[in-house]
């Protein structure tokens, strides 16, 4: 077993170390230095009363390796009258690069039954495959503390033959080895242990710990018995099954990317009506988990009685569970629209909030929503508003014209945005008349919505709006014009960058760079990076980027050492979009300016530009210290097609940063070919990246397929169920037949971890090539593993 980052782990120093224990772990070390010689003084520090000390000796003696491991043994076996101590030894054990199995399992044959207990432990933590035969044979131990402990030290090393002794540890015929062994067969998740817990539903003894343990092996052949439990168990078992059905389903989607297989069972059969309100019954002696499942299921069964059953789990203290019956009622769709439109007609603000965005698109839903539009709680009237657009029916529009003076800019905001995505012939007229009101708020709402449409009609009232002495009107108005195909918008926003009003100028230069480029306007900008206001500078240098105006490159790398910020970054901004030699110098220095805005700014510039050159520049970046500086720079890396490329991302995916791992990740899953694959790959062993790169690895770009399946057969137990679950998420019909092929090619791990993804799939194929494997595989586990897949 490796254990040096445990080890290594172990050793990191605390920032919280007081003086007193930094000088002792410092001795701790200086004495490991000695080797072999400092084992004495080492065992002798087993029980030092401070943790961190502790620590340190526990990291030293498991890097001695096997010189340390019998006089650690002879702690647990002799030295047993400090918990401290035991603990200590036991850790040291656990993470020991050494060969420590076999003086452990001599222990196992000692008389004291807390000596082999804690030999169990330690086999068990090191997940020793070749002590399972041992820790099998103490499974039927005289003390049931020893059995219990070695049932928990196979439950961690898993495996058939571990999966083997726990199954028969559940024919003991005794309650304190069985229920402790349904536990360890639920968390292995190994399809195996699925007939055995099936067995245990019949005993109302075990029954429930069995229920539980099935859901947590993730495994939908347990579904049906689970169902059967929900129909005719009493209220506690009807909840323990929900929890199963909800973890079940769970896993499968994590595995598999998509399952049905809990919603289809639920929803069979005749009983359909009075399984609704079962599960809607068992809701009030129900825990927030509970409720949560339950909630989850009622929207699966669907019908009158579950929409009325989510509808009450709205009011619950527990947002989770509001959350949950919020989701399934969404699931219901018409099942639940009567019920959802009568309880927003007759709810409070609150439960408003939770019903609307539940309403579904109908049109008969308009006059409900709209009543919402005049509730007193301004987050109901926005989100009525952003209902009415999804409902997408322009007869809405009048009334949301209205909300457009509403006192909360929320609600305005969600109104101008209903607006524009509902549109409507009336719109246009509503809008020119509303530009016109002697509310301020309203025109300038109304000037936002001409804007977004660029209404031809609109231009005299942009224009109006240029004269008046309100800064917000004039910004409006300025917003719009470069939407209206009119020289004489052109020649006003001109007029407006010579405007005395700081800001009107700012938003005209603005404005400009998203007009077409002509000499009036390039020297008006050029004018503009003259100006005594900073952010008129600013938009004059981020327009004259937009608009690609080379010939402006040296006026606006005069700019580089502005005094204000915002234009330094806006100059390395602008520069980005331009080829010439002395934008790309400009940007070169500025990458390693003391400026960070300045500096990330430059990065991406850079990277936008995919200059070879560059790329230097942008790898030097990735060893900043600065996390925002290494993700801008790993961003602009992932543009280029170099062969240093792939490297530079995959040390990133080990960054100290979170957001740059993610991202690295995020840049290897969308790159093609098989080294990207490769790449990925490699970073499964990482736990804190695992589930990321699973989704990347979903993801079918050229090369992904042979990669997975290269990689499938020469997968471990770890790896190979997370390579198939990525084959499974992709969902696309390549992938379905590499399932297929895997079932009879990948090595027997990889046969096996496929086993449960080839059945899931659900076709007459899949099923024919399950029963092939089930008889003719030359692996005893890979043949058990296809027959649990179909259901045996």
């Amino acid at each position: 077993m490796t254990t040096s980052s445990s080890a290594s782990a172990m050793t990191s120093p605390l920032l919280s170390l007081s003086p007193d224990d930094r000088e002792r772990v410092e001795a701790v070390e200086q004495l490991a230095r000695r080797g072999v010689g400092s084992l004495d003084g080492l065992v002798a520090g087993l029980d030092t009363p401070s943790w961190a000390v502790r620590r340190a000796v526990v990291a030293a003696l498991a890097r001695l390796g096997t010189p340390a491991v019998v006089p650690l043994c002879e702690v647990l076996r002799a030295r047993r009258d400090s918990e401290t101590r035991l603990a200590a030894a036991v850790e040291s054990l656990v993470a020991s690069t050494g060969d420590v199995e076999a003086s452990l399992e001599s222990l196992a044959d000692d008389d004291n039954p807390a000596i082999v207990c804690d030999a169990a432990q330690v086999l068990g933590r090191r997940r020793s495959r070749r002590s399972v035969s041992l820790l099998a044979r103490l499974t039927v131990h005289a003390d049931d503390n020893v059995a219990v402990a070695a049932i928990e030290a196979l439950g961690r090393i898993g495996g058939g033959a571990a999966v083997d002794a726990l199954l028969a540890a559940l024919g003991s015929g005794n309650f304190f080895r069985i229920f402790p062994a349904i536990d360890v067969l639920g968390r292995c998740g190994d399809p195996a242990v699925v007939p055995a817990l099936l067995g245990l539903l019949a005993d109302p003894f075990y029954a429930m710990e069995a229920a539980r343990a099935l859901g947590r092996t993730g495994q939908d052949a347990a579904v049906p018995a689970l169902v059967g439990l929900l129909r005719r168990g009493n209220d506690a078992l009807v909840r323990v099954a929900a929890v199963a059905l909800v973890d079940i389903h769970e896993a499968q989607v994590q595995r598999f990317g998509g399952a049905r297989a809990v919603q289809a069972a639920l929803r069979g059969g005749p009983e359909l009506a009075s399984l609704g309100r079962k599960l809607a019954h068992a809701v009030s002696s129900a825990d927030s988990a509970e409720r949560t499942a339950l909630a989850r299921l009622l929207g699966w069964v669907g019908g009158q009685d579950a929409a009325a059953g989510l509808l009450r789990l709205l009011d619950g203290p527990d947002p989770s569970v509001a959350r949950s019956a919020a989701g399934a009622l969404a699931e219901l769709g018409a099942d639940a629209d009567e019920q959802i439109l009568q309880s927003l007609r007759d709810g409070d603000s609150a439960r408003r909030r939770v019903l609307l965005p539940l309403v579904g698109r109908r049109a008969a839903s308009v006059p409900d929503v709209l009543v919402c539009l005049e509730d007193r709680d301004a987050s109901v009237r926005a989100l009525a508003a952003d209902t009415l657009s999804r409902i997408g029916d322009p007869a809405a529009v009048p009334a949301l014209f209205q909300r457009l003076v509403d006192d909360d800019p929320r609600v305005v905001q969600a109104a101008t945005g209903a607006i524009q995505s509902l549109g409507s012939e009336a719109t246009e007229a509503l809008a020119l008349q509303a530009a016109r009101s002697p509310d301020a708020r309203l025109r300038r709402a109304a000037l936002r919505i001409i804007s977004y449409f660029g209404y031809p009609r609109g231009l005299e009232v942009l224009l109006a709006a240029m004269r008046d002495a309100d800064d917000r009107l004039r910004d409006a108005a300025i917003y719009g014009l470069p939407f209206i195909e009119d020289p004489r918008a052109v020649d006003a926003l001109l007029t407006a960058a010579t405007h005395e009003s700081e800001r009107t100028r700012a938003a005209a230069m603005r404005a400009l760079g998203q007009t077409e480029k002509d000499a009036r306007t390039t020297s008006t900008l050029l004018g503009g990076l003259n100006d005594r206001d900073p952010w008129v500078r600013y938009y004059a240098c981020q327009a004259l980027g937009k608009l690609n105006e080379e010939a402006a490159a040296d006026a606006i790398v005069a700019l580089a050492d502005d005094d204000a910020g915002q234009v330094r970054v806006a100059v390395v901004d602008a520069l980005a979009h331009m080829h010439t030699e002395s934008a790309m110098m400009a940007l070169r220095r500025a990458a390693s300016s003391a400026d960070a805005d300045v500096r990330r700014a430059a990065l991406l510039g850079l990277g936008v530009a995919r200059r070879q050159d560059a790329l230097p520049v942008l790898l030097e970046a990735l060893s900043s210290e600065d996390a925002a500086t290494r993700l801008v720079a790993l961003s602009a890396v992932a543009e280029y097609e170099s062969p240093e490329t792939l490297p530079a991302l995959l040390r990133a995916a080990s960054d100290r940063d979170d957001s740059v791992r993610s991202a690295a990740v995020g840049f290897l899953a969308t790159r093609p070919g098989l080294p990207a694959t490769q790449a990925l790959v490699s970073l499964l062993g990482d736990m804190t990246l695992r589930e990321r790169v699973v989704s990347a690895l979903a993801l079918p770009m050229d090369g992904r397929l042979p990669g997975l399946l290269a990689a499938l057969d020469a997968a471990d137990e770890v790896t190979a169920p997370l390579l198939v679950a990525a084959l499974a998420r992709m969902r696309r019909a390549d992938a379905r037949a590499a399932l297929l092929q895997s079932l009879e090619s990948a090595s027997p791990m990889g046969r096996r971890a496929v086993a449960p993804a080839v059945g899931a799939l659900g076709t007459p194929e899949a099923r024919d090539a399950l029963e092939r494997a089930a008889l003719r595989d030359e692996d005893p586990e890979v043949r058990r593993a296809c027959a649990v897949a179909l259901g045996r």
